[in-house]
This record gives C-alpha cells, structure tokens and sequence, in this order.
C-alpha cells in the first residue's frame, strides 16, 4: 500500500466510522479495489484515530463521567452498593453502563476472533448486512418513539445496546447502525441515541485497535499494509473523524435516517452487481490466492 491509498483509505475510515453505513464494510470494499482486502487488524487500527477523536469531542462530557464514577464508587454519596453504583449520580451511572455494555462485543470478539477475520469479511455477507440492516434502521426510525433521554437509559438497556453493538463484529452492520437503532426501537431520541453510540464504542474500538496493533508488531498479517501505511490512515481518520461528529450530531438533531436507509441499499446493490461481473472477489483477493 502507497502513501495515496493510505490517505484514501483514512478518509473512507474516518468519513463512515459515525455514520450508520459500517465503516469496515467501506474499507472492505475500496480496500479489495485498490487491490487486495487490508484486513482486520489494519481496520481495528486505523478505528483508534477515529476514536481519538472520540475522545477529543467528548473530553469534558468523558472527564465529568470519569470524575462522578470515581467520586461514587469511593462513597460520597453512601457507602451502600447502591450508592456506589451510580444511584444517586447519573454520570457515575453511565459510566458503569457503558463498562456493563463493552461486556457483549469484548466476549463474542474473542469467542467468534477467527470468523471476524476471514469468514466474516465475505463480501456478499457485507452486502447482505448493509441490506438487512437499512431495513431495520429505516423500520426504527419510523416507529421509535423518540421521547427517552440517556437519563432514563437503565441496566436492562445498556446490555440491550452492548449486544446491538456487536453485531458490528460482522462487516455491513455498522457499529453506530446497530446502537442508533437499538436506541430508537428503545424509544431513545435520534441524538441520545447517536451520543451513547459514540461514548459506548471507545472501550471497544480502542481495546480492539490496540490489541490489534500489539499483535501486529509481533505477527504481522500476510500481506497487510505497513506501519507506515497504517500511521498515515490512522491520522487522516482522526482528522477527518473529528470534523463527521460535529456534523453528524447536527444532522440527526433535525433530519431522519432516510438517506442512510437508501445509501445502504444503493451500496449493498452496487456490490452485489461488482461481485457478479468478477471486479470484486467475494474473499478478497489475499485470501483467495493459493
């Protein structure tokens, strides 16, 4: 991989990580036209920029959240469990929700590692998520409630969004997809739902991202970009991932899911038509090399 198709490919990463159209369903596809499927590690890595940019966007909301879990689980506002855990705080309870909804990804990430980075990136599976899941995002949009806030968000439902975020270990459901929708079938606010999404993936990504990034330095893939292909992806993926928050967050404050709806369908069509006509391999051309 060239220093252009580097940038390229930050861009595509830090253009769809926040918007319900999958990000490693984007990598996948311009990955495999540029010539051969990055792979996973080189998409768990390059989602560290993006999350990076999590964490600057949301550094005062991250640090009130931190600040509150601290302050409750040493006893300020009782020494009951109850206390502990958030009760009397909503701050210290996110926190503790957002750790109880990292559980699901964490655990079906290890269990399912070896699918998630062969089988799983099967192309005609992509297009069958982007398909399915703009389906159910439009389906969501248009009969959630809309009402909840993240201060009604309870235990129950933090699993509930844990469990929709994982699905996203399949390339074409997308991460910020599957929670959004989860959120509005929950009766969740576009925005509401849209924020936790963010704030719920920064365990996640970034324990993948590194774990990744480790094992790559000491078993790199076959084949996959080099160190400084991936610096160089990673950094636009910050950059670019910083300036898609602020906007998506305003976007979905005013606007409906819709177009999302249409461009799933529309990219998981082209797809399928790329796959038939032989220009896109459905197991990446790496791997269907003897």
């Amino acid at each position: 991989m060239n220093a252009w198709e580097a940038v390229l490919l930050g861009l595509v990463q830090g253009l769809t990580e926040f918007l319900p159209i999958s990000s490693s369903a984007h990598l996948r596809i311009v990955g495999e036209l540029l010539g051969s499927d990055p792979g996973a590690a080189f998409t768990a890595i390059t989602q560290i920029g993006t999350e990076t940019a999590v964490l600057l966007y949301f550094r005062r909301d991250i640090a009130r959240i931190c600040a509150a879990w601290w302050r409750s689980l040493r006893g300020d506002h009782g020494s009951d469990w109850r206390s502990r855990t958030g009760r009397a705080d909503h701050d210290a309870a996110m926190a503790w929700f957002i750790a109880l909804g990292s559980i699901p990804i964490v655990v079906l990430g290890l269990l399912f590692q070896e699918s998630i980075e062969n089988t799983f990136r099967n192309l005609y599976l992509t297009a069958l998520m982007l398909a399915v899941f703009a389906l159910v995002l439009g389906w969501a949009d248009r009969v959630g409630a809309k009402r909840r806030t993240l201060r009604e968000l309870t235990p129950r439902q933090a699993v509930a969004f844990g469990f929709a975020q994982a699905l996203a270990l399949v390339p074409g459901v997308s991460r910020s997809g599957g929670t959004i929708t989860a959120g509005l079938l929950m009766g969740f606010t576009r925005e509401a739902a849209a924020r936790y999404s963010f704030l719920l993936a920064i365990p996640a990504v970034l324990g993948s991202g590194f774990y990744q990034l480790v094992k790559s330095a000491g078993e790199p893939e076959p084949g996959a970009p080099g160190a400084g292909a991936t610096l160089i992806a990673t950094l636009v993926a910050f950059v670019v991932g910083y300036l898609v928050i602020i906007a998506f967050l305003k976007i979905v404050s005013t606007f409906s899911y819709a177009p999302f709806v249409v461009y799933r369908l529309g990219l998981a069509a082209l797809v399928v038509l790329l796959l038939l006509v032989g220009v896109l391999e459905p197991g990446g051309t790496a791997a269907s090399t003897p």
